[in-house]
């Protein structure tokens, strides 16, 4: 099952958020692969126009690879433990889904119109994060939900 995070906005090769993701990116390649999970990839858009939050949601939408199951970052989503999480990404696997999209807004987040598209909403807790730091810290519990369910010791919970 391929994995895709389509985010807002571009991470400059020289902030830490990007080596960070690329760290995890790679983990959960390696990690996952044997468990029919990945690759991971990142796809990033821009809003070069100022459109605001619609205008973002368009060209996230655009971005998620066509039949992908739609999953938004959002403070409104449900907050999984870790575990609870790796095991929704094996139901999704085991249902023989193709591909999963998560979807990370801008800084004013994501549009209504597009949370109400997701099939599932997942938020990181009731604080707000930086949409850039998200990334980083999806990409970080992928590859510990691939740990979780590799039954590799990374998961100490």
């Amino acid at each position: 099952m391929r994995l895709h995070i389509c985010a807002m906005g571009r991470i400059r090769a020289d902030q830490p958020e990007r080596a960070i993701l690329e760290d995890y990116q790679m983990r959960f390649n390696r990690t996952g692969k044997p468990l029919a999970l990945g690759p991971l990839t990142e796809i990033e858009v821009e809003d070069k126009k100022g459109g605001g939050m619609e205008a973002e949601a368009e060209l996230l939408l655009k971005a998620v690879p066509a039949g992908s199951l739609l999953v938004t970052l959002d403070e409104r989503g449900r907050v999984l433990s870790s575990p609870e999480f790796a095991t929704q990404i094996a139901r999704w696997r085991d249902e023989g889904r193709q591909d999963v999209a998560f979807v990370i807004g801008g800084a004013d987040g994501l549009a209504p119109g597009l949370r109400d598209r997701a099939a599932f909403s997942i938020s990181f807790g009731r604080m707000v994060w930086p949409h850039m730091l998200v990334r980083a810290m999806l990409a970080e519990q992928l590859y510990r939900a691939a740990t979780i369910l590799a039954g590799s010791p990374y998961h100490r919970a």
